[in-house]
């Protein structure tokens, strides 16, 4: 009879075969940067709104060095109202190491993949799992759930423990390669469409015969639930109010058009004050402000622009 992992893993992978979302990042043959892409615009940002922001970025930027011949600014400006904009800094920055380092190429090996600007622990083994199907444990925020439950029979996973939990994951993940790259994306899969934090579909789940904490009763939780952090009124949507008039803007923007933003001006100071330590905005001459890398000249990329990317 099989090991509880290896059921695990291919009760996981037949569900996903017949139950995944038709996402295009998952299509035979895109590349490691459009991996690379998507899983940086979904962090903290559902997939609903990352699918059309995807799908601009790739048209405009669809290899690393295309973005890296472009300056930052572009970057942020393109990135818009998806959230988190330092993302779309950390991008840029990785498109331009990319070709600095690689030749263009997103590289295969993890620890090349570790290395480069923006990419952690999660996004490194996440490429190297799903563009170059590699054996590497995946683990996001729905794995570690469904691990924890499925396999410990606790509620929900606790705090991050990066070693044990890839660890824990490494353990279920089939030999070989392709199948392991298959069982993470299907793991993820069901973390995300059934083994959810507050409402899990546990009749629809094919682990429901094998899950520890279904046949442990379903405990609940202890302690108090997390609440979802406010947006309205924070520092964070005075950022993105400021980013917002810069975005539009070709050239710098006079401060006393940014102070129209938001009355608080002890909020606001501090939001743009932040912005220019995060590299978001740059100051310009005559107490102006203008997104970094904004105006440079075109000859500025030559050497980026023709350099060779293959992916």
């Amino acid at each position: 009879m099989p090991e509880p992992s290896t059921l695990l893993a291919e009760a996981a992978i037949e569900w996903y075969e017949r139950n995944a979302r038709d996402l295009p990042w998952r299509e035979p043959g895109v590349g490691a940067w459009a991996v690379l892409v998507s899983e940086v615009m979904l962090q903290q940002t559902p997939v609903a709104r990352v699918l059309p922001a995807w799908q601009a970025w790739l048209a405009r930027w669809p290899t690393p060095a295309a973005l890296a011949a472009d300056p930052p600014s572009e970057a942020i400006r393109m990135w818009g109202r998806l959230g988190y904009p330092r993302r779309a800094l950390r991008l840029h920055e990785c498109a331009t190491a990319v070709v600095e380092r690689h030749g263009g190429r997103i590289p295969d090996e993890l620890d090349e993949l570790l290395a480069l600007p923006g990419v952690g622990e999660y996004t490194a083994r996440a490429v190297a799992a799903f563009a170059y199907g590699q054996r590497h444990p995946v683990v996001d925020t729905n794995v570690r759930r469904l691990v924890a439950r499925a396999v410990a029979g606790e509620p929900d996973a606790g705090p991050a423990t990066r070693r044990a939990d890839l660890a824990a994951v490494a353990r279920l993940l089939p030999s070989q390669p392709s199948a392991a790259a298959r069982a993470s994306v299907a793991f993820m899969e069901l973390g995300a469409l059934c083994c959810t934090a507050r409402t899990p579909r546990c009749d629809d789940c094919p682990l429901r015969q094998i899950c520890a904490w279904r046949r442990a009763g379903r405990p609940a939780a202890s302690g108090t639930s997390r609440r979802r952090q406010r947006y309205a009124g924070t520092d964070r949507q005075v950022r993105g109010l400021l980013l917002a008039v810069l975005r539009e803007s070709p050239a710098p923007v006079e401060r006393a058009r940014l102070d129209l933003v938001w009355p608080d001006a002890a909020q606001r100071d501090r939001a743009l004050a932040g912005l220019v330590a995060d590299g978001l905005v740059a100051p310009a001459p005559g107490d102006r402000y203008t997104l970094p890398g904004a105006g440079r000249p075109a000859a500025s990329f030559d050497k980026i622009k023709n350099s060779r990317s293959v992916d």
